[in-house]
């Protein structure tokens, strides 16, 4: 199981273009959770690879965006997988769906994860991204990451280099302020 539990999903949030729900990933969420990965990424991670998340390790926090379908049928539409290492939250992967891109998920996704990394004790949070991918880093910058180093030639693909994106002061000012929607302006 996580590491950290949110006790709860939170509610619909309805200041999105389309309402979502975010909630701890569940088994049943791996199809959709893989196939948003294999739309999002030319290296996805194996299904296999949320599967061990979900159930091997102790130091995931493992959360999904969700929205309900007019047939009232549910669908995920966003992942994040964050590691819980001593006091440092590491963003392993985040996605969202290429038809819900651009409404805010991501955001919204983010700082409920950043969320409950506080509430777990992690001091700072850290993740590489693509250097050529400006969308994902404005996100991060939106929430007070800067670049702290870079992974020469990290992606296996095409050997694009990755940047080292840390936050740091992850306390009570920053739940604050998380939790006060500034990121959202």
């Amino acid at each position: 199981m996580m590491a950290i539990q949110i006790e709860q999903s939170t509610p619909q949030l309805s200041n999105l273009p389309i309402p979502i729900r975010i909630r701890p990933m569940q088994l049943e969420d791996l199809e959709q959770v893989h196939a948003i990965d294999r739309m999002s990424f030319s290296i996805p991670w194996p299904e296999n690879s949320y599967r061990y998340e979900l159930l091997e390790n102790p130091r995931s926090m493992s959360l999904v965006a969700e929205t309900t379908l007019p047939d009232s049928s549910k669908r995920v539409v966003a992942t994040i997988v964050v590691w819980l290492i001593e006091d440092e939250a590491h963003i392993a992967t985040l996605s969202v769906h290429p038809d819900y891109r651009g409404q805010g998920i991501s955001h919204e996704l983010l700082a409920v994860a950043l969320t409950g990394a506080i509430h777990a004790g992690m001091q700072s949070a850290t993740l590489e991204v693509r250097a050529n991918n400006q969308i994902a880093q404005a996100l991060y910058r939106r929430f007070r990451f800067e670049v702290f180093g870079q992974r020469p030639h990290y992606y296996r693909d095409n050997n694009e280099d990755a940047l080292i994106m840390t936050v740091e002061g992850l306390d009570k000012h920053y739940l604050e302020w998380l939790e006060s929607g500034a990121w959202r302006k």
